[in-house]
C-alpha cells in the first residue's frame, strides 16, 4: 500500500493513469432526513453538553449500529467518546448550558478492512445552541435557537453516507475507516483534541484525516469546492488536479484551520478539508435546513469518494 506522506517514483506514471470514480449511491434523501433531524427545533442547536447533542449522539451512534461499524469509542462496546472541557465566556451568566465544565461525547464507529493503515472522516456534532456561548453572530442570539443545518449538519450527514457506503463496499479496500462526529468544535476543536490525545486507534498509522465542515451550501452556478491541507502530503494536489469534476476547485495548503482537521495535523497526520464555503445564515438563527442544496451536497460526497478511491489506488 502507498503510505501517503511519502512520495514514490511511480506516482506521475499512476496520475497519468487515474479515471474518475464516482460514487452513485450517495443518497440525497438520506442527507436531507438526517439534516432536517438534527437541525430540527427538538435538538435545540446542538450545545456542547446539552441535551439535544445527546440526541444526535444518540443518532449518530444508531446509524454506525446499522451499518454495522465496530464501536470505538471509550468503553467496550460503546460509540462514545466522553471528555470534558471548560468555557465560560460571561461568569455572570447562570444558563444550563452556559457553564464552565462541559461534557462533551464524541461518536466513533470504525470498519476493519485488516489493512495496515486507517483513512479517518471526520465532522463535528455540535452548534451554538440557544446562541449562550458567545459565538453567534445574530445581533439579539441569546434564546433563540441556532440550527446549525449547514454547521455542520451537512457535515455529519456526510460523514453517516460515506460510513454507508464504504460498510457495503468493502471488497479489495485498501484501507481501515474510522467514522468520527465531534462535540466541542464550536468551543474550540475539544473533541478532536481529546480523542487525540486518547486515541481509540493507533493514529501512528492513520494516512490521512478527511474533515467535512459546512458542505451544504454549494452554490450551482458558481460550483466552488474549498479543499484545504492539499500542502499536507506531498501527492495531494496532484491526486486533486487528477480528477475530472464539474466543481470549480480552490486550493489551500494549510493543515492548520478553525476546524477538526487541525488537531489531527498536528499530530503529523496529513488533512484534507471539504467546505462548501461561508454565507449570510453562517452562524446565526438562519442556517436551517430549508436552505440545504441536497443534490449538491451528494456531488460533493460523490467527489470525496472520488478522492478517496484514488488514494487508495496509489497503493
Amino acid at each position: 500500500m502507498l503510505y501517503i506522506k511519502r512520495v514514490t517514483i511511480l506516482l506521475a506514471g499512476f496520475l497519468a493513469a487515474i479515471k474518475p470514480v464516482l460514487c452513485q449511491d450517495i443518497n440525497p434523501d438520506n442527507i436531507k432526513m438526517t439534516i432536517e433531524y438534527l437541525a430540527s427545533d427538538k435538538l435545540q442547536g446542538r450545545a456542547t453538553s446539552s441535551p439535544g447533542e445527546m440526541l444526535a449522539a444518540e443518532y449518530i451512534a444508531n446509524h454506525f449500529r446499522q451499518y454495522n461499524l465496530e464501536p470505538k469509542g471509550d468503553s467496550a462496546g460503546s460509540y462514545f467518546f466522553h471528555f470534558q472541557c471548560k468555557y465560560n465566556p460571561d461568569k455572570t451568566d447562570t444558563i444550563p448550558e452556559h457553564t464552565t465544565e462541559r461534557r462533551g461525547v464524541d461518536v466513533a464507529g470504525y470498519i476493519d478492512n485488516g489493512a495496515p493503515y486507517t483513512i479517518v472522516a471526520g465532522a463535528h456534532l455540535d452548534h451554538l445552541g440557544l446562541g449562550y456561548d458567545g459565538n453567534s453572530l445574530d445581533p439579539n442570539p441569546k434564546g433563540k435557537i441556532h440550527p446549525g443545518a449547514d454547521d455542520n449538519a451537512s457535515g455529519v450527514a456526510g460523514v453517516l453516507e460515506l460510513a454507508r457506503y464504504f460498510s457495503a463496499n468493502r471488497k479489495g479496500q485498501k484501507y481501515n475507516f474510522l467514522f468520527i462526529c465531534f462535540s466541542g468544535e464550536e468551543l474550540g476543536l475539544f473533541g478532536s483534541k481529546k480523542y487525540c490525545e486518547k486515541p481509540t486507534i493507533d493514529l501512528s498509522k492513520a494516512d490521512i484525516m478527511i474533515n467535512m465542515d459546512m458542505i451544504g451550501r454549494l452554490n450551482d452556478s458558481t460550483k466552488r469546492l474549498l479543499v484545504y491541507g492539499v500542502g499536507t502530503a506531498p501527492p495531494l494536489v496532484r491526486i486533486i488536479d487528477s480528477i475530472p469534476t464539474v466543481f470549480s476547485i480552490k486550493k489551500d495548503s494549510a493543515g492548520i484551520g478553525p476546524s477538526d482537521q487541525t488537531s489531527f495535523y498536528l499530530k503529523n497526520i496529513p488533512v484534507l478539508f471539504f467546505f462548501t464555503g461561508e454565507h449570510a445564515d453562517y452562524h446565526k438563527p438562519s442556517d436551517i435546513a430549508s436552505k440545504i442544496n441536497y443534490t449538491g451536497e451528494q456531488e460533493v460526497l460523490e467527489y470525496v469518494i472520488s478522492v478517496i478511491n484514488s488514494i487508495e489506488k496509489m497503493g
